[in-house]
């Protein structure tokens, strides 16, 4: 491959997030003492994401190595994004992610507990929901790590009332070292970039950050039911595995709607 093409240009600057996540690896384990606390505690870590960011959600839980503890709070009106236009659109789905007072409606379905925590992804971090899920996340007394492209963030304005970005209600700020704008490769000819990198360094960090947690959570006596392919384990291994950590699941999500 031309070292000079888009690809080879767009697969360089994947590795340049690589080297940024792997430069915030003392976050990573802050992030993951933290979430260990919570599953140890029997509590849940509470996983969001508008747009896009859905993808990072659906990363941490529930999918192939993944396990329990995680509760992935995705509303459809805000990541449904597969007909673009018409019912159920783009232009909806963005509208909604920047209206105020949807945030406190989400969480209204659940009994959240002190010793829980979130993560919440949102690229630019300046969207109002994700926004005001932190910061209600922090006024419920539960600490938040936010997830962000540190670099679009600073450079974006704001659509928050007064002004807040996700960082200023997260105890901890991870970066997936994508650039402002989000798009990596430039064209000659297109005075507009392609290829984003946001993804690539989100689920670098949700997997990091997954790896660390069962490691403590082994460590400490409590080795997670991970969702194992058939392949690794052989079939009724991995169907006793997926009806083991559903089932947990369910139990770890119940006391979050008998308390409300």
């Amino acid at each position: 491959m031309n070292s000079s093409s888009p690809a080879a240009r767009y697969l360089e600057k994947s590795r340049d997030l690589i080297n940024t996540v792997e430069s915030q690896l003392p976050l990573i384990a802050q992030t993951a003492d933290m979430f260990a606390a919570t599953i140890l505690a029997g509590g849940m870590v509470h996983v969001f994401g508008s747009g896009h960011s859905r993808i990072m959600v659906e990363e941490m839980w529930p999918r192939y190595g993944s396990f329990p503890g995680f509760n992935p709070i995705v509303e459809l009106s805000l990541t449904f994004h597969n007909l673009v236009v018409g019912a159920n659109g783009q232009r909806q789905a963005m509208f909604l992610e920047n209206v105020s007072g949807l945030a406190p409606r989400i969480l209204r379905n659940f009994a959240l507990q002190p010793t829980d925590s979130a993560l919440i992804i949102s690229s630019g971090g300046c969207n109002i929901v994700p926004v005001e899920m932190a910061a209600e996340f922090q006024r419920r007394h539960v600490k938040v790590v936010g997830l962000v492209s540190r670099a679009h963030a600073e450079a974006s304005t704001s659509r928050h009332p007064e002004g807040k970005k996700l960082m200023d209600f997260s105890t901890i700020v991870l970066d997936t070292g994508a650039p402002v704008g989000d798009a990596m490769v430039h064209i000659d000819g297109l005075p507009t970039p392609v290829a984003p990198g946001s993804t690539i360094g989100g689920c670098l960090l949700v997997n990091a950050i997954k790896a660390e947690v069962a490691a403590r959570l082994t460590a400490a006596g409590h080795p997670p039911k991970v969702l194992t392919a058939g392949v690794l384990v052989g079939p009724d291994r991995a169907t006793e595995l997926f009806e083991a950590a559903y089932d947990e699941h369910a139990h770890r999500l119940a006391p979050y709607y008998a308390r409300l």
